[in-house]
């Protein structure tokens, strides 16, 4: 079959798991070489079954989606195909609720899909670690706790005023780090003074 050129071409077109699979691992893989995406040797072997490969370098496993913008989503690849369709031959752009009315799933999802796709043409590859891995820029979110001082008791109101505005407020920021050496990969909450 020809490569799609309308919108429902491309959904019946990506609708074939088999065919959705093949077309990514077209765009991931353009020579044909599949390499392990950990260790990078290219002497492996393709279990049909259940759609992953076998590393002989390292031993271990891996699928199509690993170390790609399609990593840790439960979404599969007919969504993402047709997503990526309707992101790069929309003239004016795509919307998240777009995506959403057409392929059937949450505007939530939509939304994380485009992100993710996005950034996917920006790097022009599929082969880039998720938004907010290693190397990339890192978030920073700042809150004030602390509670409203006319809440208070009187006794606890008086001495915290008698501070000055705000001072009764602590400052919270949570910023992500890469991972630790213990696998974690979870932010940390510090005190600024």
């Amino acid at each position: 079959m020809r490569v799609p050129r309308t919108i429902q071409e491309a959904i019946f077109y990506f609708s074939d798991p088999d065919r959705a699979f093949e077309y990514a691992c077209e765009m991931r893989w353009p020579d044909g070489k599949v390499a392990c995406p950990r260790c990078n040797s290219q002497s492996n072997y393709f279990i049909k079954t259940r759609k992953l490969w076998l590393c002989r370098g390292c031993n271990r496993q891996f699928t199509l989606k690993v170390n790609t913008i399609f990593e840790d989503s439960p979404l599969g690849l007919d969504k993402w195909m047709t997503a990526f369709w309707m992101l790069v031959n929309c003239k004016n752009g795509v919307s998240s609720m777009e995506i959403h009315r057409s392929l059937g799933i949450t505007q939530k999802s939509a939304w994380f899909m485009l992100q993710r796709l996005r950034e996917a043409l920006k790097k022009s590859s599929f082969d880039t670690r998720k938004i907010g891995g290693e190397g990339s820029t890192m978030e920073v979110d700042e809150t004030f706790v602390g509670g409203v001082t006319k809440n208070m008791h009187a006794n606890k109101r008086a001495r915290l005023e008698s501070r000055g505005p705000y001072k009764n407020k602590t400052i919270r920021v949570r910023h992500s780090r890469p991972r630790s050496p213990s696998g974690s990969r979870y932010g940390r909450a510090e005190r600024q003074p």
